[in-house]
């Protein structure tokens, strides 16, 4: 009887010879790498999970999935993905963000198949040659959530206006922090608020970043989009709460867990979509020839439990605006 790790050697092994289609039935390895913690991104890999079985493929059944978690350490994703490539996935999805997917565009083959989720342009990160024609081996979706920053400036400005400074919290590590820096201390200056940058790019630095806030007085705070806030949004959310700073989120995942609002695209169907694609290459198709996928629905999400025990009063013309109230 061969034993299980050696069977995933010897599909490997063949992986080159053998359809992406004909291995349906023969547990085809799929190597899952999320630059977060895997507990607090329990719910995307369900969704991943939902995308795949759309096309019948579900694990334990006919696929096996091999996760690797960076737990927020972005000098860590190389290392993961060399592993994957060691053990010879037939296809690589890497989400979490754009320093996931850079990392193994760079490490895996050329043969091997990549699907993504990132926040980024992945045409200016060199992911893709264009959205619609990526070519090559990858593809994926982009949300784009970056983009999004000056949005939510704005919408932070109508919460609490005036000349107070405005806190962002950006995790340098990330291959975005620098343009997102840019874009948003340009849509501050043209509000003529001042706006300040708090790096964190851990769990403890992102207490010294809520301290260096309440020090410097800003009357309000923005995330930015990164793996490791959306896995430490309790710890964030708590934080906010403790210090009433009003703050807007990337995601509804933070609203849901205490926050005070979000505006972006919803993550679950994203990591679906993700899931849908890793389907269609099994079955064949080439991720070069897939189109990269970015939503068309954003949410505004707002907590009026959370604003009545921050003492704020939303503004009516900005709660007309949620697409989704928790009372």
């Amino acid at each position: 009887m061969i034993r299980r790790r050696e069977f995933i050697a010897m599909l490997g092994g063949t992986a080159a010879t053998w359809p992406l289609a004909a291995r349906g039935q023969q547990l085809t390895p799929i190597g899952y790498i999320d630059l977060g913690l895997a507990e607090p991104r329990a719910h995307l890999v369900a969704a991943f999970r939902r995308g795949l079985s759309e096309l019948g493929y579900i694990e334990g059944r006919n696929v096996l999935i091999e996760y690797r978690w960076a737990e927020g350490q972005y000098d860590r994703l190389s290392t993961l993905v060399s592993d994957l490539v060691h053990r010879q996935v037939a296809i690589i999805v890497a989400v979490g963000g754009a320093g996931t997917a850079i990392a193994a565009k760079a490490a895996v083959p050329k043969t091997t198949p990549i699907v993504f989720a990132t926040g980024s342009d992945p045409v200016r990160d060199g992911l893709v040659t264009s959205l619609n024609q990526p070519g090559g081996n990858t593809t994926g979706v982009s949300y784009f959530t970056a983009e999004l920053g000056t949005k939510r400036l704005g919408m932070l400005h109508e919460l609490v206006p005036g000349s107070g400074s405005v806190a962002a919290l950006v995790n340098p590590n990330n291959p975005n922090s620098e343009p997102t820096t840019k874009d948003l201390q340009a849509a501050a200056s043209a509000i003529r608020r001042q706006i300040e940058i708090l790096y964190a790019s851990n769990s403890r630095e992102i207490g010294t970043a809520f301290a260096t806030l309440v020090h410097q007085r800003a009357v309000a705070l923005m995330t930015t989009p990164d793996a490791l806030f959306t896995s430490r949004r309790t710890q964030i959310v708590t934080l906010a709460a403790r210090h009433a700073v009003p703050t807007i989120f990337t995601s509804s995942e933070f609203v849901k867990a205490g926050g005070l609002m979000s505006y972006g695209t919803s993550l679950e169907e994203v990591y679906r979509q993700v899931g849908l694609y890793t389907g269609r290459v099994l079955n064949g198709e080439k991720p070069g020839d897939l189109p990269v996928q970015r939503p068309t629905k954003f949410e505004f999400i707002v907590n009026l439990q959370t604003a009545q025990a921050l003492g704020i009063d939303i503004p009516s013309a900005l709660l007309a605006r949620a697409d989704e109230v928790i009372e």
